[in-house]
């Protein structure tokens, strides 16, 4: 039997679980199965391919009247679509769901967490006290789910693992988009390139990553060896990390290229993906770098170990002096271990990570009693 499937988000933002979001959508969708997605804000910045799925804004302001207001609009757009299984997603997400479940038939509500850190003790005693409207809680990483029994959001029975899924064709090393993308930032190929993508706010780190930069630029120039940073993303530290590179000596050393669609071109592009976050769910930019045969270098933080496992480099967060010296490793790698290692990488995502496997485990979750 076909599903009738309904996601609900706090939004299409760039970000790694916004993205998964419209891959699973995809995915479910090319199996034959319907499916909705409402966004609460309606901010798109990434969306299905497929036509097919339909995505209701529900324009929610950030008030209790706009809140009240978007569950009216929703319990009808729910209730006219009639879907078998709610899949709801993040902690807005799934907050909204559990309370619309209360005057609107959900045969099954399904609520996803996509982080090891939700927010605050008042987000972690919503989701205690609104367990109850789940039928199943999950979350992408064993890390996170750990994290949330923890913090008490949860109990040890409440909560699975189920982690993302990554399509490895659309995901392949592109000789093409690595010219291309190279003479966008005026760069030849004989400079190392470090890419990192993410939005810039507190939890992705970013001074971490720049104070590391000062001193692989010192190891570099003293070795003759021409290196970059590239940064996508943008949010409200843009400014402020602009100016730290600026305070630490790094304009000519680091771009800031913005909101960027393509990033499996930029992966490409780059010799290096670095994370240098203070905590994540499972990080998806990490396990797609690995597919596109890019070195990986990260803080082992939320689920990251789990998915880069012995094809890259894993550095404690908040370590600016290690993060360093994992990236000088990646810039004096030779060759064959290079090839050696992102081989490993990307091995390990399409045997562990594909996104028919996971989409098989979501329908079987859907499925279940």
């Amino acid at each position: 039997m076909k599903n009738k499937i309904c996601f609900i988000t706090t939004d299409l933002g760039m970000g790694g679980a916004e993205r998964q979001i419209c891959d699973l959508a995809d995915e479910l969708c090319d199996l034959g199965n319907q499916i909705m997605i409402i966004s609460l804000t309606g901010k798109q910045d990434v969306k299905p391919k497929n036509p097919d799925i339909e995505i209701v804004d529900l324009g929610m302001e950030k008030t209790f009247l706009g809140l009240l207001k978007a569950l009216y609009s929703c319990h009808f757009v729910v209730k006219k679509f009639a879907p078998n299984v709610v899949h709801s997603h993040m902690i807005h997400g799934n907050m909204f769901a559990r309370l619309l479940r209360l005057f609107t038939k959900m045969p099954r509500l399904v609520c996803t967490a996509h982080n090891t850190n939700e927010g605050g003790k008042g987000r972690i005693l919503a989701y205690k006290y609104t367990n109850f409207l789940a039928d199943i809680n999950t979350n992408v990483s064993d890390e996170a789910v750990e994290a949330f029994v923890k913090s008490g959001a949860v109990k040890e029975n409440q909560m699975i693992t189920v982690g993302n899924g990554f399509d490895d064709k659309k995901f392949v090393f592109s000789p093409e988009a690595r010219i291309l993308k190279r003479q966008e930032l005026g760069i030849d190929d004989d400079t190392f390139l470090y890419l990192a993508v993410g939005r810039l706010e507190e939890q992705k780190d970013y001074p971490n990553m720049l104070n590391a930069m000062v001193i692989v630029v010192k190891h570099a120039v003293e070795q003759g060896k021409k290196i970059k940073l590239a940064i996508i993303g943008q949010s409200y530290l843009e400014q402020e990390l602009k100016q730290l590179t600026k305070t630490l000596g790094l304009d000519d050393f680091v771009t800031f290229l913005g909101l960027q669609r393509d990033v499996e071109c930029w992966l490409s592009a780059a010799d290096c993906f670095v994370l240098s976050s203070e905590y994540e769910g499972f990080c998806l930019v990490t396990a797609e770098a690995l597919l596109t045969q890019c070195l990986v270098v990260a803080t082992d933080c939320g689920g990251v170990k789990e998915g880069v496992g012995d094809g890259g480099f894993v550095v404690p967060p908040q370590n600016s002096n290690a993060l360093a010296q994992a990236m000088i490793t990646a810039l004096t790698l030779p060759a064959e271990e290079r090839e050696k290692l992102v081989k490993k990488g990307r091995d390990r995502i399409v045997n562990n990570y594909s996104i028919s496997a996971i989409t098989k485990k979501w329908l079987e979750i859907y499925q279940s009693k």
